[in-house]
């Protein structure tokens, strides 16, 4: 397991190393230059070669990653060409909205799928299971916005009994208040994602039921729900941590578009502005966020994976368990 965890610890770090050269290369093929964030439509040619010298675009792209990378190992990530604050606090701030939007979104979608999924592997050939993998299909090809957006109709619009949009002015120091403004924004999301995962928990305990070992244990007089239990669990988990593991990072990815649905100040609508005014160091900061976010959480479903499943943490060589 040792060696395993140093192996997959040196792919995540080549991994975040190439996305972040990727991300840095993306941003600078496209149209325009840094610095125009920082100068007036009549600028002069000396006006642009001063703000040009002040974000640094007028030196080579190799010392300008290797500068931007090297802040990244100090936890710098700039500061900001509009409001010439640094970037990192800023993030900081919004993340407080987006990372409690992703793990209520997420948990949301959990007690969701679980049941259903297993209720529509199990009583498949019921009119109720049938239901309920029609609606997960359905549920997929449903974009999340149009869902936020029919919620806020419903909840906020006609019975008036949500906010449609906002987040309180002091963020967390009533929590009444900003669990509620959360309110449709997670069952938006939660509602989709459920969608996807109630398909993977059916598939999954479908794989188990029609097993070899699970009938074994059934001649051998155990109950169904005690085969379940004690065989299907932990086998038919493993396929479902990888799973989950894509799952939060797609819901985390889908809190970041929801928020500009329901006006919430976080990592959406910063991405969005910062899109907006060409700001370079806010856009830089917030997708290595993103980034290595999403990288951490394949790299932990990873782990939990091999950790559940013995048959994972043999070599392949055949020196045996590690």
């Amino acid at each position: 397991m040792t060696v395993y965890l140093v192996r997959r610890l040196a792919f995540l770090a080549i991994s975040f190393v190439i996305a972040m050269l990727v991300l840095f290369l993306l941003l600078r093929v496209l149209p325009g230059d840094p610095a125009n964030a920082l100068l007036s439509v009549n600028a002069t040619p000396e006006q642009i070669a001063a703000a040009q010298a002040q974000v640094g675009s007028d030196r080579p792209l190799i010392e300008q990653f290797f500068d931007w990378f090297g802040s990244l190992a100090t936890l710098d990530l700039g500061t900001s060409f509009i409001s010439s604050l640094p970037v990192g606090p800023e993030i900081a701030a919004r993340m407080a909205v987006t990372i409690p939007l992703t793990l209520l979104s997420f948990a949301l979608a959990l007690l969701i799928a679980l049941p259903a999924g297993f209720v529509a592997a199990v009583r498949s050939d019921r009119w109720y299971g049938v239901a309920l993998s029609g609606f997960s299909q359905l549920g997929i090809a449903v974009p999340v916005f149009w869902v936020g957006i029919l919620l806020v109709n419903v909840f906020a619009v006609n019975l008036r009994l949500l906010p449609s949009g906002g987040f309180p002015r002091d963020d967390w120091a009533n929590p009444a208040d900003a669990l509620t403004s959360l309110v449709l924004p997670v069952i938006t999301i939660g509602l989709v994602m459920s969608a996807s995962l109630t398909r993977y928990i059916r598939s999954a305990t479908l794989d188990v039921i029609g097993s070899d070992y699970l009938r074994s244990a059934r001649a051998q007089g155990a109950s169904f729900s005690g085969a379940f239990r004690r065989h299907g669990l932990r086998n038919g988990s493993v396929p479902v941590i990888s799973i989950l593991g894509i799952e939060l990072a797609t819901t985390f990815l889908g809190a970041v578009v929801v928020e500009s649905v329901f006006a919430l100040p976080g990592l959406g609508s910063m991405l969005l502005t910062a899109i907006q005014q060409h700001d370079y160091p806010n856009i830089q900061g917030i997708l290595f966020v993103s980034t290595l976010l999403v990288l951490l959480i394949g790299f932990a479903a990873d782990v939990v994976q091999r950790f559940i499943d013995p048959r994972l943490r043999v070599s392949i060589s055949g020196n045996g368990i590690r």
